[in-house]
Formats: structure tokens, C-alpha cells, sequence
């Protein structure tokens, strides 16, 4: 049913990941009523060099 794309800048550790998944397929089942087997997460990680807000890399943000 539902998938979910989730763009961080890298360095989030795999607990805090775990964490992540399981309160966002814990509140997707309590709202739509799902399964959790229903509930796909897509997590991708981000150089600070590949985003930028209002003109300017998060790279170069001191």
C-alpha cells in the first residue's frame, strides 16, 4: 500500500534508521489501518554536496 521516500544527509547510524522505520510504519498502521507488510520505506542518503537550499550548497553552510 503505501511507500514512503525518505531522503537524509548520510551519517544517520542504522539505529537511528531502525527507529525511524518502525515509528513511521507504527503510525502509517494506526491511521490507514494496514498491515506493517504493507508498508514499504525507501531511504536514500545525501552528500551535503548534492543538496542545497536557497541558492547554496549544505556543503558550504558553516
Amino acid at each position: 500500500m503505501p511507500t514512503y521516500h525518505v531522503e537524509l544527509f548520510e551519517g544517520r547510524t542504522i539505529e537511528q534508521k531502525r527507529k525511524l522505520v518502525e515509528e513511521v510504519t507504527r503510525v502509517t498502521c494506526e491511521t490507514l489501518g494496514c498491515s506493517a507488510s504493507a508498508v514499504d520505506i525507501i531511504i536514500t542518503d545525501i552528500k551535503r554536496e548534492n543538496w542545497a537550499t536557497a541558492g547554496e550548497l549544505w556543503a558550504d553552510k558553516k
